[in-house]
């Protein structure tokens, strides 16, 4: 395992001098060693081009990489001491899954009562143990990437874990399984895991932090937690969490932070909040119904839901915009198309400009 240090990298492909167009936009970040870490974001927002100069596979444009303080900007990927697993996985087709695991330990010059055990121990925690006879290339799509991720973990000596999207290729309950015995492995062997994609709900249930991503910067990094309850912008409040936060266009006028002619109280201070593009920001799951008006409380139209099993969301109009709410199966459903919302003030955030004031 290592500490990573990204000391003002940035790249470019074109090598073009103006950064606003770069990939990766110059950065500093440090991440521990042990954490386990997920870059979010959509396509094209730099997510794999951090992954690849940690890698090795791009030298970055500007900059210098450090794995516990040594500069590796100009090492090769194979004196690096990573794993890498793309998303499509990748096997060695004609040999069989004990092979596949033991390649990178016979390519080291292990012994092989010492490869014996160590396939055997990874293969034990993948669960695929049954399986170490078999040709690989007659394995599903998940039991390929088991493969491919076991590669990876076979060695003692790697220094971070580097995950592409991995588990795109994988339906949706082997995803969980996956995702347990990855967690399960780094619990183990407390590697520093760094896991690329475009699924919230992947990256919550999966890292210790998350680094939201948007044309080539870090938006917002912290605790799935950190990031659902406080999203220091639109665009990570609208990213994390489904649906998505709600913001409502308010005023600001000596000091009140007026709705219509609602008032409204936040979590955070309104005094010097001037101009335009001002919302208050909310999370669908801390709305509730009243029974009428009241300290932040708005009022709304039903316009329909959404059954999502245990829970349902109700989709509303208050003052022209559009604002969801979460609520449990047990409530039912509302009677009546008017409502009332009450908005707690402690789960409430001023924004302007699309940002947390």
């Amino acid at each position: 395992m290592a500490k990573i240090t990204l000391s003002n990298i940035g790249h470019s492909y074109n090598k073009d001098k103006d950064q606003s167009t770069w990939a990766l936009k110059p950065l500093d970040m440090v991440w521990e060693s042990g954490k386990t870490y997920a870059l979010l974001g959509p396509s094209g927002c730099g997510k794999t081009t951090i992954l690849n100069t940690i890698s090795g596979l791009v030298t970055p444009h500007q900059g210098r990489l450090l794995f516990d303080d040594q500069d590796v900007t100009d090492i090769p990927t194979a004196q690096r001491n990573i794993a890498q697993v793309f998303q499509f996985p990748t096997i060695y087709r004609s040999m069989s899954v004990f092979e596949n695991l033991s390649f990178p330990l016979v390519c080291r010059g292990w012994k092989a009562d010492k490869i014996k055990a160590r396939v055997h121990e990874i293969a034990e925690i993948l669960e695929i143990t049954d399986r170490l006879g078999r040709s690989a290339v007659k394995l599903g799509a998940d039991e390929k990437q088991l493969i491919s991720l076991g590669r990876g973990l076979v060695r003692d000596d790697v220094s971070a874990l580097l995950m592409d999207e991995p588990l795109t290729v994988i339906d949706p309950q082997s995803k969980f399984e996956l995702r347990k015995k990855i967690k399960a492995i780094n619990k183990i062997n407390n590697l520093t895991v760094i896991y690329v994609t475009h699924d919230q709900y992947e990256a919550m249930t999966f890292a210790d932090e998350l680094l939201v991503m948007s044309f080539g910067e870090v938006i917002q990094r912290g605790t799935p937690e950190q990031l659902f309850e406080k999203p220091n912008s639109k665009y990570v409040g609208n990213f994390i969490g489904s649906p998505a936060m709600n913001f409502l266009p308010v005023q600001v006028q000596s000091n009140e932070i007026l709705f219509g002619s609602t008032k409204l109280k936040t979590n955070n201070a309104s005094g010097d909040v001037k101009g335009k593009s001002i919302e208050v920001g909310i999370r669908p799951e801390y709305i509730t119904l009243a029974k009428g008006a009241g300290e932040n409380v708005i009022e709304a139209e039903l316009l329909g839901h959404d059954d999502l099993g245990s829970v349902r969301v109700l989709k509303c109009v208050a003052g022209g915009s559009p604002i969801s709410v979460k609520i449990a199966r047990s409530e039912g459903l509302p009677t009546s198309k008017n409502l009332f919302l009450k908005l707690p003030a402690e789960k409430s955030w001023l924004y302007q400009d699309g940002r947390l004031i």
